[in-house]
């Protein structure tokens, strides 16, 4: 159990929940989860699955009609054209992470990860035996992996590549010529790629790029993505998996040998999401548009502080080495003197050092509002 990480963002959610209660006002930057409410139509949905009936167990991969509607959202959106019997729908998309990661490596195998980058990706690879191995994002590089410097980095005992775009926690995408590079790269070195773009739908400009758009690698990588991000889902716990088709049945075997399948009831909204009006995805994508230019101009705005602008997603990962207090330390301070929640760059990973996550998650008023604190804060330094 003790290789097993967590998330800093449930830690300093408790905390700043303990301050408020004692009468502090907070404004939280820390967790990332979308701040609408989930589309009527999809509640709707649920509702009416819930009247008839659906409330028993269902097939561990999913409902046959959700999968076919995940293939056609994936095919009419032009990210991958891949048939019915590859997608595995589960309670979430981490347990896609831990499949995967359970299903391939063998200990002592090494899974390369984006560091900074989403914690579960060390915590799961190192839980299941396997070697982590951080690639830095750099933020001279536009935080996106560089492919030599992966390569460098490469050994016989590689086996797997995440690959997060648009990234967490930088705001980060990968291009197309990122994307090729390492393609290439995979390709040469037989590794499986886990191509995690749950952010998909949320980035501000220019299309996504995924290395599952060039040849040979559908065949070899997992496109993991879900319903919590592009349809405000996050408590319903619900996330889908394209595999190779040798991984399927692996994989089909973990669900029925963890949680079963995922909910039924459920799966019907999911598919409504799927297949209903986009209007609100798009709504709050330009809500949050507005959002990251208030933020992004605050923090450039205060001496100390740089900000480099995302590309998807809701974060911010302001450089904040100027100030000259470590990130764990800055992290701690806001909230406990300012009263700001947010993440240290550290909390997913070394390469973190030197800057802090901020979710843009949250009213423009409230956004502000944090500006101010935060700028208050730098100035008594």
């Amino acid at each position: 159990m003790q290789l097993l990480g967590t998330e800093s963002a449930f830690a300093v959610l408790a905390k700043a929940q303990e301050l408020e209660a004692t009468g502090r006002s907070i404004v939280h930057l820390e967790i990332g989860e979308p701040d609408f409410a989930t589309p009527a139509h999809i509640v709707e949905a649920a509702v009416a699955a819930l009247r008839a009936g659906s409330t028993h167990y269902v097939a561990a991969p999913g409902i046959l009609a959700l999968r076919e509607a995940v293939s056609a959202f994936l095919e009419r959106t032009g990210r991958l054209s891949a048939g019915a019997d590859r997608v595995i729908v589960t309670p979430g998309a981490k347990p896609i992470m831990f499949y995967t990661i359970l299903a391939l490596c063998e200990p002592g195998d090494e899974v390369l990860y984006p560091d900074p980058g989403f914690p579960m990706y060390e915590s799961i690879s190192a839980f299941s035996g396997a070697v982590p191995v951080p690639v830095p994002l750099r933020e001279e590089n536009g935080f996106r992996i560089d492919p030599e410097e992966l390569e460098r980095l490469v050994t016989a005992r590689s086996k797997l590549l995440v690959l997060n775009s648009p990234h967490n926690p930088c705001g980060s995408a990968l291009g197309p010529s990122e994307c090729e590079a390492i393609a290439e790269l995979a390709l040469r070195h037989d590794l499986v790629v886990l191509s995690d773009e749950v952010y998909w739908a949320i980035r501000y400009g220019g299309r996504h790029a995924s290395v599952l758009e060039l040849d040979g690698m559908p065949e070899r990588t997992v496109l993991l993505d879900g319903w919590s991000k592009t349809f405000a889902m996050t408590g319903w716990r619900l996330g889908f998996g394209v595999f190779p088709t040798p991984l399927v049945e692996p994989v089909t075997r973990l669900v029925v040998n963890s949680v079963s399948c995922t909910s039924a009831f459920s799966q019907h909204a999911a598919k409504a999401a799927l297949e209903g009006p986009w209007q609100a995805v798009e709504e709050m994508v330009e809500e949050f548009r507005r959002r990251r230019e208030v933020i992004v101009d605050g923090l450039n705005a205060i001496e100390g502080i740089t900000c480099a602008r995302p590309e998807g997603a809701f974060y911010v990962f302001p450089n904040v080495r100027e100030l000259g207090i470590s990130a764990d330390t800055l992290q701690r301070r806001l909230l406990e003197e300012c009263g700001v929640a947010c993440l240290a760059g550290t909390a997913f990973g070394a390469h973190g050092e030197g800057y802090l996550r901020l979710s843009y998650a949250n009213s423009v008023e409230n956004i502000e509002s944090a500006l101010e604190r935060i700028a208050s804060f730098v100035k008594g330094l």
